[in-house]
């Protein structure tokens, strides 16, 4: 009976004495309530969010294909499209030099970067150039660092030897026109000139040099004179030129034999005939009065 009292008594203080677990848990909030407006209102903002997004991915569909990454250029296609000169020996040192800025024009036209100007332009030499390029990149260490500032400055010195520069500078400066037209001569005073640009930096010393060079008679005709520039010196002079020659032409005709007689007054013949027979009567008389 003990036992049996122990347990009721056990029992019953854990259901009176027990907190109920579900006593803390507070009801859920009323729902919100909505009048038709609002109802309304958000169904169509939930449909024109829907239709954005359907337009936002038929214009993704609509859309052209990315266009396709550039192709590499080929800078010696290009190059070669300009027909860049070959360079092998010439007797005028300058033509070296004149070789050099055509072909470097040419390489800055197809954007090509220091190693590919002197890849491509070394493939344009031939023959004693061609000779002189493979003696010299077999000397040096590291060819492939040759710059091409490098190549320019050792291709002329070895094609454009200072002596002969030194010996076209002294040509140049003791030019004269002599039999030459006046453009021959021009053409000639630019050719050497090249050799000594220091000589004809300055456009009044360009123009004393040139006219020194002149013969005497455009001398005289043009040194009274000042010139803006030397182009226009040099136009001067070809008009003075063709007047002179103009003048002598007209004294070489008026001077020939058969100009000469019909400038002058014709002389009128003597008469033969009467002196003929003069001196035949004279001869006869004279036969007479031998007899």
């Amino acid at each position: 009976m003990n036992g049996g009292g122990r347990g009721r008594g056990r029992g019953r203080g854990r259901g009176r004495g027990g907190a109920d677990p579900n006593a803390n848990i507070l009801p859920p909030p009323p729902l919100p309530q909505f009048d038709v407006a609002q109802l309304m209102a958000m169904q169509t903002q939930i449909l024109q969010g829907m239709a954005a997004t359907l337009a936002n991915m038929q214009a993704q569909q609509n859309q052209p294909p990315p266009p396709p990454p550039p192709q590499p250029r080929d800078k010696h296609r290009e190059f070669m499209s300009h027909k860049p000169p070959t360079y092998s020996h010439s007797a005028d040192p300058l033509q070296a030099d004149d070789w050099l800025k055509a072909v470097e024009k040419m390489l800055d036209i197809a954007q090509c970067n220091d190693r590919e100007k002197v890849m491509y332009a070394s493939g344009r030499l031939e023959g004693y150039a061609t000779d002189w390029w493979d003696s010299y990149t077999g000397a040096h260490a590291n060819p492939a660092t040759i710059t091409w500032l490098e190549f320019k400055n050792h291709l002329r010195s070895h094609h454009i030897p200072a002596g002969v520069i030194k010996l076209k500078k002294k040509e140049f400066l003791s030019l004269k026109q002599g039999s030459m037209y006046v453009s021959e001569y021009h053409d000639k005073f630019i050719q050497l000139s090249r050799y000594t640009l220091e000589d004809v930096a300055d456009d009044e010393k360009k123009q004393e040099l040139f006219l020194e060079g002149l013969n005497g008679g455009l001398q005289y005709q043009l040194i009274a004179h000042t010139f803006p520039s030397f182009q226009r010196m040099v136009d001067k002079a070809l008009v003075v030129e063709h007047k002179l020659r103009e003048l002598e032409d007209r004294k070489r005709k008026f001077n020939s034999p058969g100009q000469s007689s019909s400038s002058t007054r014709p002389r009128l013949p003597m008469p033969q005939g009467p002196q003929q027979r003069t001196g035949m009567q004279q001869g006869q008389y004279q036969n007479q009065h031998f007899y």
